[in-house]
């Protein structure tokens, strides 16, 4: 589901919206209903009063009867009073019984009060005979709901409020949790913890911010990459550097005590021509690195591009045979003609270095699944199996070696890569090392 945030988001706050309305307007329903009937212990007391007048009344005493109702209006401040009652059908009517069993004057002490009438009701305990009662207007201590405008104010403004608050705390937390160990990571990151990750720190979660630390852990993967890259380059150039300026150095103070040695000249020629090798492909092998690029907008015949690079070769090393099977011509689409040239130039350069004077190197293209197979064997030593993934590491050369500066395989590997292709090395079972250059057509 796409923008999984954004959909819990709404369900929390939608759906929690529509249940806190209906959580409060129940509550306040059944908070009103529970609160709008007279008490217990003040029903029983009206009850004990009606049994009080009722006694008097059958006394037949309507002194005692008068004294008792004024000290009890005195006593609960309101009026009381007990009077008869007869209804005289009128012409020729009757009397429902239920209406003679339901008739009242008042309030019978066990309804519901409304709690939004000002005056207080007049509550009705009819006597044993059924015609005499006992009235009396409910005392303001026994209403119901003396503290409903405050209860009401609570639900309506204090209990939404504290439900709010929690729910835009629990909604913070989600989204400050994988935000606050992202922020948390960007400071390692910044003080140099360059493994830092964050995806797994999330769990199961998978939305927006899930994305956003994923895609943490890929910038932080190819930055942490790179800047160890370019240190471990940056030691690497510097050490291989040592070795052509001490001879630089040499040459140059030969040079100086005889100044007419041309051996000297030419031999600080050829090592600054090294260094400037050195400086180039480094850069171009940084470039490459850095910026990723794809190099794909050009189309060139395959077979004219290897074939000038083996006549250069042959030149360079007359000692070693190149034995080429190139068909008639090769079109390649989307490729570089420069950055593939100099990553075969690169390949078959190693190839000949490795293989010793007299030996034979053979360069076979052939078509592949999508493009085109170039395939170089020499017959060299060939690679330890242990570091046969490792010739495309930047300045790694096998132990023992001690020509180039083992950049031309990495340069090689991701130029070819630039193109859409790839490099596999294996070594032969008759010895010597076989590089295979995969290379696509757009």
């Amino acid at each position: 589901m796409k923008r999984q945030l954004f959909w819990k988001l709404c369900i929390v706050i939608a759906v929690g919206s529509v249940l806190l309305f209906w959580l409060i307007a129940r509550l306040a329903w059944q908070t009103e209903e529970r609160m709008s009937f007279i008490d217990a212990e003040h029903q029983q007391t009206l009850r004990h009063y009606g049994a009080q007048a009722e006694a008097l009344y059958r006394a037949g005493d309507h002194d005692a009867l008068a004294r008792w109702l004024a000290t009890l209006q005195e006593q609960e401040q309101t009026w009381a009073a007990v009077v008869e009652s007869e209804v005289h059908p009128l012409a020729g009517s009757v009397l429902n019984e239920r209406f003679t069993e339901g008739f009242s004057l008042g309030r019978d002490v066990s309804w519901k009060i409304h709690l939004y009438f000002p005056e207080n009701p007049i509550m009705d305990l009819p006597f044993a005979d059924g015609k005499t009662h006992f009235l009396i207007i409910l005392p303001q201590r026994m209403r119901p709901g003396l503290y409903w405008h405050q209860v009401w104010l609570l639900l309506q403004f204090v209990v939404p409020l504290a439900m709010l608050v929690g729910v835009c705390w629990l909604l913070y937390r989600h989204l400050m949790q994988p935000l606050g160990r992202l922020e948390q990571a960007t400071r390692q990151f910044a003080e140099g913890g360059y493994g830092v990750r964050v995806r797994s720190l999330l769990g199961s979660r998978n939305d927006e911010l899930a994305s956003l630390a994923a895609t943490f852990d890929a910038m932080a993967e190819r930055t942490g990459q790179l800047i160890i890259d370019q240190r471990q380059r940056l030691a690497d150039m510097s050490h291989e550097l040592r070795t052509p300026l001490t001879r630089i150095e040499m040459a140059v103070s030969l040079a100086e005590q005889d100044p007419g040695n041309d051996r000297l000249l030419e031999r600080i020629r050829g090592e600054c021509g090294e260094m400037r090798r050195l400086v180039e492909d480094a850069l171009t092998l940084g470039w490459l690195e850095n910026e990723r690029p794809e190099l794909r907008d050009e189309t060139l015949d395959l077979t004219e591009l290897v074939d000038s690079i083996l006549d250069d070769a042959r030149f360079e090393f007359p000692d070693r045979r190149l034995v080429a099977e190139l068909p008639g011509e090769a079109p390649l689409t989307g490729t570089s003609q420069r950055a593939l040239g100099q990553a075969i130039e690169n390949v078959v350069r190693n190839a000949l270095d490795h293989t010793p004077p007299g030996g034979e190197v053979r360069v076979a293209l052939e078509p592949g699944e999508r493009g085109f197979r170039l395939i170089v064997t020499d017959q060299g030593p060939g690679v330890p199996e242990q570091w046969l993934e490792r010739i495309f590491r930047p300045f790694f050369r096998v132990s023992g070696e001690r020509a180039g500066f083992g950049l031309g395989l990495a340069l090689a590997e991701r130029q070819v890569q630039a193109t859409g292709g790839r490099i596999l090395a294996r070594n032969l079972e008759s010895g010597g090392l076989q590089l295979e250059l995969q290379l696509p057509g757009a």
